[in-house]
């Protein structure tokens, strides 16, 4: 037989779920370099919310974890979130995996088997939904413990950051006026895109400051809105949306290094650097309540218990805890925000409305009046259609 015809020749499917693999022990690395239908090798106890929607969006095919996704110690969200999105996760597989499965290398999983090639290269444990959902009841016990340790990092980081917390020492200047104005900061939480477009029409009627976190920032423009200021590592902002900003604050490490401040330099723009330990969604917050901001509403923050104390978050919780202690009242939730506007006039009133409308012009149009009452009645006519407008 021909060699031609040997290679020519299409390998007969193999069961289970193939594809490149992609082995990083850094998702937020990982996920750079990921394209759809990549197997995602990872080694991360506990996976968080963040690292599994970063996963999610890469569109993986599936997840082969070294870890144990959920080790019990508190009921973290990232194995649910992955498999609510369809992808599956192959857990437990042993660390060995990431040293016998090449970055960019073909790997198959079946059953709970890790193939590259026709080699077994590693076992792992299948997770179902149901197969969480009972890791999850058993890990609520340990919700104390993160309870205690979250106490203890709190006296830490406010010993560390106890000028910028307390007296506002570190926050840095903006061109932007925040003061006595409303302020809408967005950060890339999950359905902070969603919860964003549902404040459309406050955004129109109130003109908030708007402030985009990383990139939140570039959801922003997608939704037809520039960010006003966008704060966190301009590597992960789209060009155009930093240059449409009025303002870019960088975060930037205790010893004045920013990472990411190139970039901007790069678009030749100026920016400002936020020496501080917080988060960026944080650092954002601190802004606000630093330059006196009336009213602040936040899209894509977390909300419940299981979010604020998900492995992903452990090490800023503190700042985001004492930093919503911080602006006190001020700060507020754009999911109430968005159900506050959602408000309809009665279809009743409009239809009246209308109607006294169609009739004033009709009777103009049989009587003939002169030009001084059609102004009359177009001034009328234009001050519903935008009241009507006003509605929406």
């Amino acid at each position: 037989m021909k060699l031609a015809s040997l290679l020519s020749r299409t390998p007969s499917a193999q069961p289970g779920i193939s594809g490149v693999a992609r082995v990083d022990r850094r998702i937020r690395d990982l996920v750079k370099r990921v394209s759809p239908g990549d197997i995602a090798v990872i080694d991360q106890v506990d996976l968080d919310r963040a690292s599994a929607d970063a996963l999610v969006q890469a569109q993986v095919a599936a997840v082969i974890n070294a870890a144990p996704s959920i080790s019990g110690r508190y009921p973290n969200l990232g194995p649910e979130v992955l498999l609510k999105a369809g992808v599956p996760l192959f857990d437990n597989a042993g660390r060995e995996v990431l040293h016998r499965v090449r970055d960019g290398s073909m790997v198959r999983v079946h059953e709970n088997t890790v193939y590259v090639g026709r080699r077994e290269v590693a076992t792992c444990v299948v997770q179902t939904p149901e197969s969480v959902a009972d890791q999850i009841v058993e890990a609520r016990a340990g919700m104390s413990a993160q309870l205690e340790a979250f106490s203890a990092n709190t006296i830490e980081f406010l010993r560390r950051e106890r000028s910028l917390i307390l007296d506002g020492v570190g926050v840095p200047d903006l061109r932007v006026s925040l003061a006595d104005r409303h302020v809408v900061v967005v950060a890339p939480g999950p359905g902070h895109a969603e919860d964003f477009h549902a404040l459309k029409r406050y955004v129109r009627r109130h003109r908030p400051v708007l402030i985009g976190v990383e990139r939140a920032a570039d959801t922003m423009r997608d939704l037809g809105f520039s960010p006003d200021v966008v704060v966190g590592d301009p590597t992960t902002v789209e060009a155009s949306t930093l240059t449409a900003a009025s303002e870019i604050v960088v975060p930037a490490q205790p010893d004045g290094h920013a990472p990411g401040v190139e970039r901007v330099q790069d678009l030749g723009i100026g920016a400002v650097t936020f020496p501080a330990t917080a988060n960026p969604e944080d650092l954002a917050l601190l802004l606000t309540e630093a330059h006196d901001a009336d009213l602040v509403v936040t899209v894509g923050f977390q909300a419940t218990l299981r979010e604020f104390l998900d492995s992903g978050r452990s090490g800023s919780n503190p700042s985001t805890f004492l930093t919503r202690l911080k602006l006190g009242t001020r700060v507020i939730d754009g999911k109430a925000v968005a159900r506050l506007h959602r408000a309809r006039a009665p279809r009743t009133s409009l239809f009246v409305v209308l109607a006294l409308l169609a009739v004033a012009v009709v009777a103009l149009v049989l009587v003939g009046l002169d030009a001084g009452y059609g102004a009359v009645v177009a001034d009328w006519w234009n001050a519903a259609v935008d009241w009507v407008m006003n509605l929406w």
